[in-house]
């Protein structure tokens, strides 16, 4: 506004100069002009960017997922027959080894029913070895004529119903010899006792939905996970090839590591409704960090790339013409290259075109540079990155 109005007033002396013949000096309209560095012809200063080097190195290639934590295997304990739970020998959270007593339960009955079946089968014993006998007379008696031959046979048919009740008294006795192991409930695996679902003194039945408590085995344990269908066929390729892979648990915050493992299997089918498939992994877990039940991240360790040029995530930056950086010139100028990424594994670019090894690029403080601009370049990795770090993202590499 001060500009204008005194270019206005160095117009206005002109034309009273014109009129009064004396004539106008140029000096008034160079007055007009504004001076110091500010205006478009000054220089501009230099932009402070964050620079880092593209190097050559190897680059896991990582695919992540969700996982949930399972025992390897998992029993809960029920009781096999009915009856009042007189002992529970083992303490909640203990670790027990296969075939060790966890539970008793009252076997008096069976003892007495044991005691019945065997007198059943002493006495079927006795009337056995008196068809027996009568029997053979039958026979004698038979061949002389002095009985028909259908008494002969009815005695024979007796015979055989005795020794069909001595068979049945032993499968009695065998039963209550069975029922009476069951009284005394062992360890089916090796693991870790759960919380007791059945105080002593109680009744259970070999019916009953809950069991009297639950062991699930820690050393190993698994992870179930999933991976989106696509890339599963380089999962299964992958496998073939090195006989396993590496597998890693993170927790929420992906910063923690809780285990390494081997990845097991996958799921003989896809889920129709996600699109996604199970994976089956199997950690020693020796630490004891990982807990069924509890979520994890996971990271599946699919390949390793050898002499990947390689820069900071945060250097890439995307267009309408694709994907680029910006170089930072030994003469302190921004350059944009455009660069072709080949795939991305936690906090670094892996570059397939564009860019050579030793340039440095430019990692924070593109948004306001443009090609040519003058920066000032200060080493140091920007907030958040972290090129040596474990991969943190998913996907499957892009080819």
């Amino acid at each position: 506004m001060i500009i204008s109005r005194h270019v206005s007033a160095v117009f206005i002396t002109c034309a009273l100069a014109i009129l009064l013949g004396t004539g106008c000096s140029s000096q008034g309209a160079k007055a007009a002009s504004p001076k110091g560095s500010g205006g478009r012809g000054g220089a501009q200063p230099s932009m402070p960017v964050a620079i880092a080097p593209a190097k050559v190195q190897d680059v896991p290639v990582y695919l992540s997922g969700l996982g949930n934590v399972i025992g390897f295997n998992t029993v809960v304990v029920k009781s096999r027959i009915d009856g009042q739970l007189i002992e529970v020998p083992v303490r909640e959270g203990q670790e027990v080894k296969k075939g060790e007593l966890l539970a008793v339960i009252d076997p008096r009955p069976y003892q007495v029913a044991l005691s019945q079946a065997q007198a059943n089968l002493y006495k079927d014993r006795a009337a056995l070895q008196d068809a027996k006998l009568n029997a053979q007379r039958y026979a004698d008696l038979a061949k002389e004529g002095v009985i028909s031959r259908q008494q002969y046979d009815t005695q024979a048919s007796t015979s055989g119903q005795f020794e069909g009740s001595v068979q049945a008294d032993q499968a009695a006795i065998d039963n209550a010899k069975l029922n009476l192991v069951y009284t005394r409930i062992t360890a089916p695996i090796s693991g870790r006792v759960g919380l007791r679902q059945v105080d002593p003194g109680n009744m259970v039945h070999a019916s009953d939905a809950n069991g009297m408590f639950v062991i699930t085995q820690l050393e190993p344990i698994a992870v179930l996970f999933t991976l989106p269908e696509d890339q599963l066929p380089s999962v299964q390729t992958q496998m073939h090839k090195s006989g396993g892979l590496k597998v890693e648990t993170y927790n929420r915050d992906n910063q923690t590591t809780l285990g390494t493992g081997k990845l097991l299997t996958i799921d003989n089918q896809i889920d129709a409704t996600t699109g996604t498939g199970r994976l089956k992994a199997v950690f020693d877990n020796k630490t004891r960090l990982l807990w069924p039940n509890q979520f994890v991240n996971v990271k599946l360790l699919l390949d390793v790339r050898k002499n990947a040029v390689v820069v900071p995530a945060a250097a890439i930056q995307h267009g309408p013409q694709g994907t680029y950086v910006y170089i930072a010139k030994s003469d302190k100028t921004a350059e944009l290259r455009p660069v072709t990424v080949a795939y991305m594994s936690g906090d670094l670019a892996a570059i397939g075109g564009g860019l050579e090894p030793g340039e440095s690029v430019i990692t924070d403080g593109q948004d306001k540079l443009q090609s040519g601009s003058k920066i000032e370049p200060r080493s140091g990795n920007p907030q958040g990155q972290r090129g040596q770090q474990p991969s943190q993202e998913s996907g499957a590499p892009t080819q």
